[in-house]
This record gives structure tokens, sequence and C-alpha cells, in this order.
């Protein structure tokens, strides 16, 4: 598995699957999940209306409508409460579970958003590290390619960091 960490616009991403952070209704938000929305066309909400929400730490897939992707992997993360109410396990079930139904819809690269840490409030580095550990847990997938996708040089900044901490290889 080649692990990339890039600074950008997730909705410009051509892989296989675009993880969404997503809220548990799964029908639109503000930052990622408006984002992936806008640019993918009224088809993903349409098809997220049909699979009655999600719940935190889980993954439901639809088509990527307009996106260069073809699936939109929706991911709800934990609102960050100070660290003691699961929002770890949850935060990594979120990467966990959308490698697997990367894997179970046969896509050979995924790009992840920073999930949790925009208006959930999840501390960066925090995040990074339970990220970047959850998906490296998780190489033996066939997944090729996991791209993190920061949307600004903070966020990029943090992830690097986070990589080095732990002693990853870039590629």
């Amino acid at each position: 598995m080649l692990l990339e960490i890039v600074q950008g616009d997730i909705t410009r991403e051509h892989v296989d699957a675009i993880v969404n952070a997503a809220n548990e209704s799964l029908l639109g938000g503000g930052g990622v999940d408006g984002a992936i929305h806008r640019a993918g066309g009224p088809s993903i909400l349409e098809e997220c209306r049909t699979l009655g929400g999600c719940t935190t730490g889980d993954v439901k897939a639809t088509g990527a409508g307009a996106l260069q992707a073809r699936y939109v992997l929706h991911a709800v993360g934990p609102v960050y409460r100070g660290g003691g109410h699961g929002e770890p396990a949850l935060l990594a079930s979120c990467y966990r579970r959308a490698l697997e139904l990367a894997y179970e819809l046969e896509c050979r690269s995924i790009a992840f958003p920073a999930i949790s840490t925009g208006i959930y409030g999840y501390p960066p580095r925090e995040a990074a590290l339970i990220a970047l550990t959850s998906i490296c847990d998780h190489g033996r997938l066939p997944v090729e390619i996991v791209r993190m996708v920061c949307f600004s040089q903070e966020s990029l900044r943090v992830l690097e960091a986070a990589a080095g901490e732990l002693g990853l290889d870039l590629g």
C-alpha cells in the first residue's frame, strides 16, 4: 500500500473512492460534506436519502455523481467531547470501515479527508495519529493507494508531523 499525504481539494481526486466526512443524516452539511455534495451533484443526495442515515463510526457508500471517483464513502465521525466518550474508537472505526468497504467495492485507490477535525472539533494531531494508525493497521487489504487530502497547509503540516512521529514511510 502506498500512503500519500497531499494538500488539495478532495472533490478533484482521481481515485476509486472518496471518503466524505458526513453527519448521521447523510443529507449534506458544511465543510467537506457540503463540498462533496455540491461537486458531485444531486444524485449523491438522492441516493443518500435511501440509506436511512448512518451511525457514528460507520460508513455507507453511494455513487459519486459528477465526481471523478466511482464511489463516495460517507463516514460519520464522532463529535469531540474531551476524548473520554469513546471518540478515539469511533474515529478509528471510520477509517477501518471505509477501507473494508473500499475492499468490498473492489477499489484500488481511496482519498480521505481529516474526519471530525472541522466543526466536530477533534484535535488535529490526535485525529491524525488515529487516522494514520488505523490506515496502516489495515494495510493488508488490497487497496493500493491511500491518499490523505488536506484542505489547508496547516492540516498538511499536522499530518506530516504525525507520520513522522509514527515513523511512516510516505513513499
